[in-house]
């Protein structure tokens, strides 16, 4: 598996629209116009949803963290501590100098803390990612999908482009290492956009540089465990 050849060259056109539309990056008079586009355009949505599925991955690398419980509980304990007074007379609350001192001072500890705590709390480690995409172009058939195999999740994601499916039919997803025989990967679940597990078997296969195809199988897919139908689309993988 190598890059892609056109990796180093900068993006341009619609191509480069679709991409900041995705990542968020257009003014608001820009997106509208995207927007729009997407709604009247079928090639320029297609554009959009293959960036879609090539950067929605990348979320994956960011973790919420929570701070510690001890941040709460010293919280809790400045602003419900017990203010109760002993002696036969007891001044309002509301007049109390010494509560509305100490709940001053504990707002500023607690902004302290919240600054605090992201600071002394060691950031979670990097994951490493290890993702490539292809192309499953039509053959001798409309049908095309975009894929995005995510080596460290072990996982494949589609997006469907274009070419619909028979009724009764099942497109089938399949793993070919060179001259050996296809290992299916299973039905393509409906959608605009699915996620498929990849076993550790099939990661190795293609880790050693398999290519994915797709068949027209019967509905439920192949009952043989080889492909009986024709291959409607197929491509290989490319680093990104």
């Amino acid at each position: 598996m190598s890059a892609a050849d056109d990796n180093d060259k900068g993006l341009g056109g619609d191509d480069a629209i679709a991409a900041e539309y995705v990542l968020g990056v257009l003014d608001a008079v820009e997106r509208q116009t995207a927007a729009q586009r997407i709604d009247s355009d079928a090639n320029f949505a297609r554009l959009v949803d293959q960036w879609d599925v090539t950067l929605a991955p990348l979320n994956l690398g960011y973790q919420p963290v929570e701070p510690p419980a001890s941040v709460k509980q010293a919280i809790d304990r400045r602003l419900f501590a017990s203010t109760a007074q002993t002696g036969p007379q007891r001044s309002s609350l509301w007049h109390n100098l010494a509560f509305w001192r100490g709940l001053t001072f504990a707002a500023i500890a607690a902004s302290v803390i919240a600054v605090a705590v992201p600071l002394l709390t060691p950031p979670p480690a990097p994951v490493e990612t290890i993702r490539y995409v292809a192309s499953l172009a039509p053959q001798q058939s409309d049908v095309h999908y975009f894929a995005v195999y995510d080596a460290s999740q072990g996982e494949i994601g589609l997006s469907h482009v274009t070419g619909a499916l028979a009724p009764g039919r099942d497109f089938e997803l399949w793993v070919i290492e060179g001259n050996q025989p296809p290992q299916s990967l299973g039905v393509i679940p409906g959608g605009q956009k699915v996620l498929i597990p990849v076993s550790e078997e099939l990661r190795r296969k293609i880790a050693a540089g398999a290519v994915f195809a797709i068949s027209l199988e019967p509905q439920g897919g192949s009952t043989t465990g080889a492909p009986t139908g024709p291959v409607v689309a197929a491509g290989d993988l490319r680093d990104i």
